[in-house]
């Protein structure tokens, strides 16, 4: 029994490794709520001025200690004068910590991204984004359990192991550039369609200098749809699909939102429900609900991966917040007849 628990404790501990050295990203069910994840271009593709989400995930806590994720984004969109373009200054914070050992990585990545006009008529813009900055990579060696630690067939803590580790954290330099264009179709009907490259400086994400472990650059195509359902709804598509070294993943799915109250944007009070898929991962059903200038929606994940006998189909649960509003300043988009936006 306490072979197994050794064997469990290890590979929890070098799954996270293997997953760092292979790029395995930060990734949440509501994906769509953190744009600058998904590609630096999204930043400011929103009804509003200023833009602020936080999430909560913690994954696995049926099989093992939960992996949990935190992250918060930071948006601000300034127009231009004298024209039609835009310009969005943003921040996006990550934490994630996972399995026994507490490997845990931080990001820190500013983002800068330009909306460029297209068309007098209509919304149509061609936006150009970039962010980076640097990643902290920690564990701590002291919660781990190894085979020499057995003596005459019993195991303690207290009893030294000849596993020495010279580097238990690291930090590196990352970023991420993308496009994206958005634009209507008559006048209620919105779409974008982005491509974004992450990892693009190929830094080396190795604890020991002596291996020479390279994250691999990171494509990934961004796909958005709103289309009203009715005088008080509509239907929200989000897509996105992924390329990284051999891998490939594609995630998905639809919201149907309904206004509770016929008002104006900036007072908006709405219900939303629908449910999102990542291939050969999870289904995820989700809720969210707008009250004025805040929102907050709640996903869980159907696990239906391998892991699924283990895990018994539960995967994660994923909370977010969120803020969105206008300033009350002479220099905002609010009167604007064209901005970029997505609802």
């Amino acid at each position: 029994m306490l072979m197994k628990t050794l064997k469990h404790k290890l590979l929890i501990f070098f799954l996270p490794l293997a997953g760092f050295a292979y790029g395995q990203d930060i990734n949440f069910s509501q994906f769509y709520e953190l744009p600058l994840l998904r590609n630096p271009a999204l930043a400011g593709i929103f009804q509003g001025d200023v833009r602020v989400t936080s999430a909560f995930r913690s994954q696995w806590q049926s099989v093992t200690v939960p992996y949990r994720t935190l992250a918060l984004g930071v948006e601000y969109k300034k127009p231009m004068k004298r024209s039609n373009d835009f310009i969005t200054i943003g921040l996006q914070l990550t934490n994630d910590i996972a399995g026994d050992s507490r490997l845990s990585r931080s990001q820190v990545f500013p983002v800068l991204n330009y909306h460029k006009s297209l068309d007098t008529e209509k919304d149509t813009y061609l936006s150009a984004g970039i962010m980076g900055g640097p990643v902290m990579q920690r564990f701590d060696p002291s919660k781990l359990s190894f085979d020499d630690q057995f003596v005459n067939g019993s195991y303690s803590a207290s009893n030294p192991t000849k596993q020495v580790f010279s580097n238990t954290g690291f930090t590196y330099w990352d970023a991420a550039a993308g496009i994206n264009f958005s634009s209507t179709v008559g006048d209620n009907i919105r779409y974008y369609f982005g491509v974004g490259l992450f990892h693009f400086t190929k830094p080396k994400v190795a604890f020991q200098e002596k291996y020479d472990i390279v994250l691999n650059p990171k494509w990934v195509v961004n796909a958005g749809l709103s289309v009203p359902a009715g005088d008080l709804g509509k239907v929200i598509v989000y897509g996105d699909y992924f390329m990284q070294g051999g891998s490939r993943q594609a995630q998905g799915g639809l919201l149907y939102s309904r206004d509770l109250a016929q008002t104006d944007e900036a007072n908006k009070m709405a219900f939303s429900i629908g449910a999102f898929y990542r291939w050969n991962d999870a289904l995820m059903p989700v809720v969210k609900l707008d009250y004025h200038q805040f929102g907050i929606g709640f996903t869980y994940d159907v696990n239906i991966s391998k892991l699924k006998t283990a895990s018994q189909f539960r995967g994660a649960y994923e909370l977010t917040l969120s803020y969105k509003a206008f300033r009350n300043s002479p220099n905002t988009s609010a009167d604007m007849v064209r901005c970029p936006a997505f609802y």
